[in-house]
């Protein structure tokens, strides 16, 4: 069977954007020339690689096979330019990071450096939900995974990188919001907006309030820290997000911090990869910038 990494890459676009269209804007060529290539890599499978669904494009399971195998020998080639680079005294290549949307809040501050020491390193980030970085990292997809709440049931290798405390947020003018001390129990008369299902928030928050034996009534359920805020900040209810989402004066967004019992929810960041992969030699740099940053950070909160 005879492939290019042309057609792979190309294949690799058309997983990831859904369309030929997509594929094309992502690889600079012209639709005619994805459709050919994509189309002689299937005549080299024998099978087709994907169908058209009404609007919707997809892989078929054999497409789904090659784009899996693609996305491991683009990386490994790209491992290998890496380390190449690395023999040579240099420092360049591309890093790939999926993160839980909360740590964008933190993540651009620890990049900056790290981009200013390794110029020649191209970054790419994901920031999705919680869900969607576990996805990523079943697949294999990046170098490294920032998470709040690692899965169970992938194994993988982890670094603690910062707390990430939960804290209950109220409107300024709230009630709640100038008392010296609030019933973890009293919280929950109150309506709560709170992060859609799948985040790392929301699992931690819910586990949290079944520690207490509180089941708070959700009013709205969104799907970022700033939509939550906002909400909040309206007087529609009570909310919980990590205190890295806050401004250094949660006043300034029209919000107060809760002293509530049992609260802050206990939490972490942490850096993860898979088991028994093979770190590029500028993620395993990106790594120890992290570690070096991590320290520095705890050593002055």
């Amino acid at each position: 069977m005879h492939a290019t990494f042309r057609q792979l890459r190309l294949l690799m676009a058309l997983a990831d954007t859904g369309s030929i269209t997509g594929a094309a804007r992502a690889c600079h060529v012209t639709q005619p020339t994805v459709s050919m290539q994509i189309k002689e890599l299937a005549d080299a499978v024998g099978m087709p690689l994907h169908e058209q669904i009404g609007r919707a494009l997809y892989l078929t399971p054999a497409g789904e096979a090659v784009a899996e195998s693609a996305r491991a020998m683009v990386a490994e080639w790209e491992a290998l330019e890496q380390r190449i680079a690395g023999l040579k005294g240099l420092r360049q290549g591309r890093l790939r990071v999926a993160l839980a949307s909360t740590a964008k809040y933190f993540i651009p501050r620890m990049l900056g450096p790290f981009c200013a020491r390794h110029p020649e390193v191209d970054i790419e980030l994901q920031v999705l939900n919680r869900d969607g970085v576990v996805q990523r990292m079943r697949a294999n997809q990046d170098d490294l995974y920032i998470l709040s709440l690692p899965p169970d049931d992938l194994p993988h290798e982890r670094l603690a990188l910062l707390d990430n405390p939960l804290v209950p947020i109220a409107a300024l003018g709230h009630p709640l919001a100038g008392a010296s001390r609030v019933r973890a129990a009293r919280l929950q008369q109150e309506p709560f907006i709170l992060r859609e299902r799948g985040s790392g928030t929301r699992l931690a928050g819910d586990a949290h309030f079944a520690r207490l034996g509180l089941h708070p009534r959700v009013r709205l359920e969104l799907g970022s820290n700033e939509a939550v805020k906002q909400a909040v900040a309206a007087g529609m209810g009570l909310g919980l997000v990590s205190r890295h989402a806050l401004a250094g004066q949660p006043s300034a967004e029209g919000l107060a911090v809760l002293k509530a019992n049992r609260f802050p929810v206990p939490s972490s960041w942490s850096v993860l990869w898979l088991q028994g992969k093979r770190l590029s030699p500028v993620a395993s740099a990106f790594l120890e910038h992290l570690q070096e940053l991590a320290t520095q950070w705890e050593v002055h909160s």
